[in-house]
């Protein structure tokens, strides 16, 4: 089946098989292998991305069902070299040990952001349940999307604004004087 996918602002179009997950078609048919392939159930989140403008867990969904869409994963989420205030949060609070399931860790979070522009410890995790890591013990990974949270302008979704230095805060601004 002929289909056509806006992912990362850049539109592919591709012949799938019907049966084929987002999940393999952007990986190995778009070489975005940021989305990780965890559990093949839906189980462990690792495979999320953005189906407009909404997490997902990509192996879940049929290729086919993107057809016509617009998908953001983790590769699309940095500009101009700069990464996005999630990602930026996950490196400065030591949100990750392996690193096998920051990619979805960080999607997910960029959605909960977005309904939850100023969420307290709690809600953080509520919103990430459906994602899972199995090194953290998720203490920085909660410290790390509240962060973010004080550097994104407020209901900001997805596809937020890069902020800048000068909106951080001395202590995350980078080097010192």
């Amino acid at each position: 089946m002929r289909i056509t996918v806006n992912v990362d602002g850049v539109s592919y179009t591709d012949e799938v098989e019907p049966r084929t997950l987002l999940v393999h078609h952007l990986r190995e048919r778009l070489g975005k292998t940021g989305t990780v392939v965890g559990c093949d159930t839906s189980n462990c989140g690792a495979c999320t991305v953005h189906l407009d403008g909404h997490s997902v867990k990509s192996c879940s969904v049929l290729a086919v069902q993107a057809n016509g869409r617009e998908v953001t994963t983790i590769e699309g989420l940095a500009r101009d070299g700069r990464l996005h205030p999630v990602q930026r949060a996950f490196h400065e609070n030591h949100a990750l040990q392996c690193g096998f399931c920051t990619p979805g860790m960080i999607m997910q979070s960029l959605d909960l952001l977005a309904d939850h522009p100023d969420p307290d410890e709690e809600a953080v995790r509520k919103g990430l349940e459906g994602n899972l890591c199995r090194c953290t013990g998720y203490q920085n990974i909660v410290k790390a999307v509240r962060d973010a949270a004080h550097h994104m302008r407020p209901g900001a979704g997805p596809e937020a604004e890069q902020v800048t230095e000068e909106t951080r805060s001395p202590s995350h601004a980078g080097g010192g004087e």
